[in-house]
């Protein structure tokens, strides 16, 4: 299967002269991944209600009840983005000093590959 996939972030490859391409399928899943996480609702105009928001995180008060909140945000959010892309296998939220550790494994629908993401939201 020939795949032309954009590099997130997106950039030039200037020796071509045209958007980078990511050539490998899993690494752009965890991108996308990235995307959905990283993107809060309302910052997309044509699409308000995309991304889960977990940098909203990075001034909120630190707890085991907002760890369990955003665990279940974080659930939705791949659901729904990426359901057709990725089986969310585990997903665990965690609150630990000033850091809100979020782990997601997952598995790649038309691959079956298992990948991991680890993501730490730390309150300054």
């Amino acid at each position: 299967m020939n795949r032309q996939d954009i590099k997130y972030p997106i950039s030039v490859d200037r020796g071509l002269g045209r958007v980078a391409q990511e050539s490998q399928y899993g690494r752009h899943v965890d991108q996308l991944v990235r995307q959905v996480l990283l993107t809060a609702p309302g910052e997309r105009i044509n699409r308000p209600d995309f991304g889960c928001g977990v940098r909203r995180m990075l001034f909120a008060p630190n707890s085991e009840a907002a760890a369990s909140l955003m665990q279940v945000t974080v659930v939705q959010a791949l659901d729904k983005w990426l359901g057709d892309i990725i089986v969310a296998d585990e997903i665990e939220a965690e609150a630990r000093g000033e850091t809100l550790d979020i782990k997601v494994s997952y598995f790649i629908r038309s691959t079956g590959e298992k990948r991991y993401l680890n993501l730490d939201v730390m309150n300054p």
